[in-house]
């Protein structure tokens, strides 16, 4: 069992004989095949302990991007205890705090933190891992195709119940993926979301890393400013964008900041349809609404509009 696997794992890390009570508190996040527990007990700090399944490809990779990311000086928490052997890390406790949790604040409060996230985009985009370092597949022509039918799958079909072969078949969705994946040379996150934005002394730290690979950095800006737990108002997402430009010294060019948000809308919705059909999770049902009104936004004018008008009515 995952708890059995962290408890034992966190026995032998503080050295403590089972007499030594250790409570372990569930912490709910995403939908990766992982276990998250904090650990409690009476002869050392709190900490993180995370059990992972091979679900997916990407959770063996935490340790060692984490590692990476924390040598490129990048705020992630500190690895304290590697036993990959048993699929356990324990890490440094950060708190509950994320940018989500931060929601109701006013957007002008909450604005530095966003400039706390940007720097870390911005440093990402910078950091060299060894040559011999290994990533997951980048974001090519193939993976964005992989998170259209992702979207056609599990919103289209299995939320809606309508019929995808069509849009499988439509030459703009397999243009689209071609056009994002001609370049993939810097770092992305991949999950850059306000869920994924711990806040620990008035800064932003990332967890969730493990997806990390070579992509487009617009993929992971507007996965944050087009954040559908977060709602971002037109005036907020221009806001977001000034102080962007204001770290980089540059916007993202209009039309491929555009279609990378249509590209990450699409596998949020594919992701919030996979989650409700099967884990039943029905936190994520509002959200299907303000992701469609985006994508909506994103596509409007553009060749999409018309292939996609069906779904996003359906959903409205």
């Amino acid at each position: 069992m995952p708890t059995e696997a962290i408890l034992s794992t966190a026995r032998q890390f503080l050295g403590v004989d089972p007499t030594v009570p250790i409570t372990l508190e569930p912490i709910k996040r995403g939908a990766s095949g992982r276990t998250i527990v904090r650990v409690k007990s009476p002869v050392y700090e709190t900490f993180i302990g995370i059990h992972w399944t091979e679900e997916r490809e990407d959770n063996a990779q935490f340790i060692p991007v984490g590692r990476f990311l924390r040598q490129a000086k990048l705020r992630v928490p500190e690895i304290i205890h590697d036993r990959s052997r048993y699929r356990v890390a324990l890490v440094e406790d950060l708190g509950d705090t994320d940018l989500h949790s931060l929601k109701d604040r006013p957007f002008a409060e909450r604005l530095p933190l966003y400039r706390s996230a940007f720097e870390q985009v911005d440093r990402l985009f910078y950091a060299k891992p060894p040559k011999d370092f290994h990533l997951m597949p980048p974001f090519d022509a193939k993976l964005y195709r992989w998170e259209q039918q992702y979207f056609f799958e599990h919103l289209v079909e299995d939320f809606l119940g309508q019929d995808a072969s069509g849009l499988r078949q439509n030459p703009v969705f397999t243009d689209l993926a071609e056009r994002l994946g001609t370049v993939a040379r810097h770092l992305v996150h991949r999950d850059f979301q306000s869920q994924n934005l711990l806040v620990k002394d008035a800064k932003v730290w990332l967890i969730d890393f493990q997806g990390l690979r070579r992509g487009r950095q617009e993929y992971d800006l507007a996965s944050l400013i087009f954040d559908p737990y977060m709602d971002h108002s037109e005036e907020e997402r221009e806001a977001l964008l000034d102080l962007w430009e204001d770290i980089a010294d540059e916007r993202p060019e209009p039309t491929l900041f555009r279609e990378c948000a249509t590209q990450r809308l699409m596998q949020a919705l594919g992701a919030y349809g996979n989650i409700l059909k099967n884990r039943g999770d029905e936190w994520y049902r509002p959200h299907i609404a303000t992701a469609a009104r985006f994508l909506g936004e994103v596509t409007a004018g553009t060749a999409l509009e018309t292939p996609l008008a069906p779904v996003l009515g359906a959903i409205r």
